[in-house]
């Protein structure tokens, strides 16, 4: 599959960007599920996403990238 810059994406595409937001958000400890890192992690994919990367492995690790722990 080619690399998308332009911001569209394929059904496909966008399958596979939910099954990592979906499962990287699953794999948070309850106390991080914050509305603040979910838009993260969506974010982080997508700007991942956006270099042309499809790789899972590598959006996987984009996803977690840089989220917070929430104050108790």
């Amino acid at each position: 599959m080619l690399g998308n810059r332009s911001g569209i994406y394929a059904p496909e595409e966008l399958l596979l960007f939910r099954r990592i937001f979906e499962n990287a958000v699953g794999s948070l400890p309850a106390v991080m599920r914050t509305s603040e890192n979910q838009s993260r992690i969506a974010r982080n994919i997508l700007e991942c996403a956006a270099t042309g990367e499809r790789d899972p492995v590598e959006l996987r690790l984009a996803a977690r990238f840089d989220l917070r722990v929430a104050a108790a």
